[in-house]
């Protein structure tokens, strides 16, 4: 007896096509619209907020007189309610309350305390270690920088050029300087360590000057 084979096929499954479901996409776009908006309002609160800084502290450096037209600033929390900015010109080097510019081009001592006096600065006057060992971290170990003391008479009676008095405790002296009293003016240079020498003060050297910081 033959056997026949018998196919038989299985049943396709029907696929019914997606359903449109406005309400899904009228809730998608409502909530794209209001992140947009969020963003825009966002961004027009951070603009009038810089722009109404920014006004305060043009206004502020035009009541002061200042002749840096480019400050940076950080703001300062005080202990009252008030908050003011802390500038340093720029390109000048912020430490503590002060503001460090250190010259590229090379000048007398006195040329130096006056190109530091047109930007309403002195020459360095050092402080502290601390400041001494800041100070240092900005210098060229191939150049020798001037800072604000001297000696005019030649007398060994040193001078810092905002009055501040010498204070033979916090100096920074090479070994064996100042060795000569004709040499009335005072560098930081480089010996393998850094230190103080005095020379003569039309020698053409960097210069540092330093200035309160500003506050807006």
């Amino acid at each position: 007896m033959a056997l026949e084979a018998i196919h038989a096929k299985a049943p396709q499954k029907r696929i019914s096509p997606r359903k449109y479901n406005p309400a899904f996409f009228k809730l998608l776009f409502a909530s794209l619209l209001i992140l947009f908006l969020l963003k825009v309002t966002l961004s027009s609160v951070i603009c009038i907020f810089f722009s109404k800084n920014v006004l305060s502290v043009e206004k502020k450096m035009t009541v002061k007189g200042l002749v840096h037209t480019e400050l940076e600033c950080v703001k300062n929390n005080l202990t009252t309610e008030e908050k003011v900015w802390s500038c340093c010109p720029k390109n000048w080097k912020p430490f503590n309350s002060h503001c460090y510019f250190f010259s590229t081009d090379s000048k007398s001592w006195n040329k130096s305390e006056e190109s530091c006096s047109s930007m309403q600065a002195h020459l360095l006057v050092i402080n502290t270690e601390e400041e001494q060992d800041f100070i240092i971290q900005n210098l060229k170990t191939d150049s020798s920088y001037y800072v604000g003391l001297s000696d005019p008479e030649g007398q060994r009676h040193w001078q810092w050029v905002d009055q501040t008095p010498y204070n033979e405790n916090v100096t920074f002296w090479h070994p064996n300087e100042p060795n000569n009293k004709n040499e009335r003016c005072v560098t930081i240079d480089y010996r393998l360590q850094w230190g103080w020498n005095d020379l003569f003060c039309d020698r053409t050297e960097k210069s540092v000057c330093e200035m309160m910081k500003i506050y807006l």
